[in-house]
């Protein structure tokens, strides 16, 4: 049998190219995990000499006190954010992948498209303010819930509809053919076989939309404001608190006092963002058998 010695310099110049591209996805890994692993180490070793567990159940006092009402406050603003904005998000997504497409032959929802890009693109600080001149000024709402998800929901409403179009298009198309053939309706066959197949990628943009909205300041300053008190559970004309205020305004405080409330408050929503992620990675575990790859 013949060996083509002309081909080993050719498959040991493969070889390396392959080590080099690897030695690169691996430096951007890196890249990637290095600072969010420095940055919540950093965050973590500072508030522990200092953690006390009372801070979970009594209540802010100016630069002291508790983050109760804040963390109380920053779950209802990401439960808001998740039905308001999950909503939204996810039907202009499906409308854009089933619906637009079909109706004008080709690829359909420009116009909606470039509007999802523009409002992404806004700064947060200025949705804030819009939404203090219009909402909590102009509609004489005050400082209240509903404006902060009103506002909070219409930054994140892009990446929800973006990530369901995306996860949509991914599903295969002998998914479809194959429920149209079992005489399923378009609506059922939607439900039951497209939305399901691509969960996975739903419940990833819905996860960025709620750490999203977990992690904003600007927007809520001027629309939510402050209170030391829990949430009264009312939309309107009642501030509600949440943990990024005490994270910006008491490190910024001369005292000791504040800056031990400002990296418990940093702890505790790290924590809550973690959650989110091991709830999204059981969500997307449990689904993932709906998917081609699990087949």
């Amino acid at each position: 049998m013949a060996i083509d010695v002309a081909a080993y310099p050719r498959t040991r110049w493969r070889r390396g190219k392959s080590l080099v591209f690897r030695a690169f996805t691996m430096g951007s890994l890196i890249f990637v995990v290095g600072p969010a692993v420095w940055l919540i180490g950093s965050v973590v070793a500072r508030a522990v000499p200092t953690w006390r567990w009372n801070v979970l159940t009594t209540m802010s006092q100016g630069t002291g006190g508790g983050l109760a009402n804040a963390i109380v406050g920053t779950g209802v603003i990401m439960l808001g954010v998740l039905v308001m904005a999950g909503t939204v998000g996810i039907l202009t997504g499906v409308y854009l992948s089933e619906f637009a497409v079909r109706r004008s032959g080709r690829a359909g929802g420009g116009v909606m498209r470039v509007a999802i890009d523009v409002l992404a693109g806004f700064p947060s600080i200025v949705l804030g303010y819009v939404g203090y001149i219009a909402l909590c000024v102009g509609l004489g709402w005050g400082f209240s819930l509903l404006p902060a998800l009103m506002i909070v929901s219409m930054m994140v409403v892009p990446y929800i509809a973006k990530a369901t179009e995306s996860a949509l298009r991914q599903v295969p198309t002998n998914y479809r053919e194959g429920a149209e053939a079992l005489g399923m309706s378009g609506g059922y066959a939607l439900r039951r076989v497209v939305v399901k197949s691509a969960l996975p990628g739903i419940v990833t943009g819905l996860l960025i939309a709620l750490s999203i909205a977990g992690g904003e300041t600007a927007p809520l300053l001027y629309t939510a404001g402050v209170t030391n008190n829990l949430p009264t559970w009312t939309l309107l004309h009642h501030p509600i608190s949440y943990l990024t205020y005490y994270i910006w305004t008491d490190w910024n405080q001369p005292t000791a006092a504040a800056h031990v409330v400002s990296y418990d408050a940093s702890v505790i929503l790290i924590v809550m963002v973690l959650a989110l992620l091991v709830f999204a990675r059981l969500v997307v575990t449990r689904t993932q058998r709906h998917t081609e790859g699990a087949r």
